[in-house]
């Protein structure tokens, strides 16, 4: 029997989660949907801080792709924002909130099932925004997912991108303040490693380095516009002020005359 992909025990994992409370696979309610219709609304890209309004600029019309943003929670505010939304997520659970939310609220929006390690179900130039909170800790190359970004995204389009920047992996789970672990960790290389997150049921998950995460964005031609750090919002590492996300802001360069 040929060893199962990562990325499927990865969609199995958070289709658990989910069913468990996972508090990022829990939709919006309509109090938050009609604010956000309202023009009172913030989003997330990683646990705590809202991501400036100037990031987007106007969504009105705008053609926006939530990737790996399933979980009925950022789709919907921007889809009431104004905003043509599509979202892709590998996971099934994730994709029902994001159903579930746009037939009670009653907008639409494009939802696909789609593994984002490989390449995207789009053509060149169809988005003008790619929205894509902390998830590519759960994928092996990073490269791909940047690479595809650029191509999906019309020229001067956006990228809002949160990232881990792999401090979780180092330490203790379940007395943060001890150094226990090293980087790089990649599951797929590292049998103990996998054995950790076998342990606690954390699917498979890999750090990955500065020169990844944002060089990775700058070798594939965005434009790295601006950026923020972030905690875990809670826990040790979180009251001691220890940044363990990044987010970031990159455009695509318009296209020389």
């Amino acid at each position: 029997m040929p060893a199962r992909r990562y990325q499927d025990i990865n969609a199995e994992t958070i289709d658990r989660w989910v069913d468990q409370g996972w508090e990022w696979g829990q939709p919006i309610d309509h109090a938050t949907f009609a604010c956000a219709a309202a023009g009172e609304w913030d989003v997330v890209l990683t646990p705590r801080l809202p991501v400036p309004h100037w990031w987007f600029g106007d969504l009105q019309g705008r053609r926006v792709l939530g990737l790996a943003a399933g979980g009925g929670q950022q789709m919907p505010v921007l889809a009431a924002a104004g905003a043509v939304c599509t979202v892709l997520d590998y996971s099934e659970r994730q994709l029902e909130s994001e159903l579930l939310v746009a037939e009670r609220e009653g907008y639409d929006i494009t939802i696909v099932r789609a593994d984002m390690t490989e390449r995207l179900p789009f053509e060149d130039e169809s988005f003008d925004l790619v929205f894509h909170p902390v998830s590519n800790c759960y994928i092996q190359d990073v490269q791909h997912v940047w690479d595809e970004v650029a191509r999906v995204l019309v020229p001067g389009g956006r990228l809002l991108a949160g990232l881990d920047n792999g401090f979780n992996f180092v330490v203790d789970v379940d007395d943060e303040s001890h150094i226990v672990g090293r980087l790089p960790f990649d599951p797929l290389a590292n049998a103990e490693q996998m054995a950790e997150l076998e342990a606690t049921d954390s699917g498979v998950q890999f750090s990955h380095t500065i020169g990844e995460q944002i060089g990775g964005q700058l070798r594939t031609g965005l434009e790295l516009l601006d950026v923020y750090d972030d905690t875990n919002g809670e826990g040790y590492l979180h009251e001691h002020g220890v940044p363990t996300f990044w987010a970031t802001l990159s455009r695509k360069r318009a296209k020389s005359v």
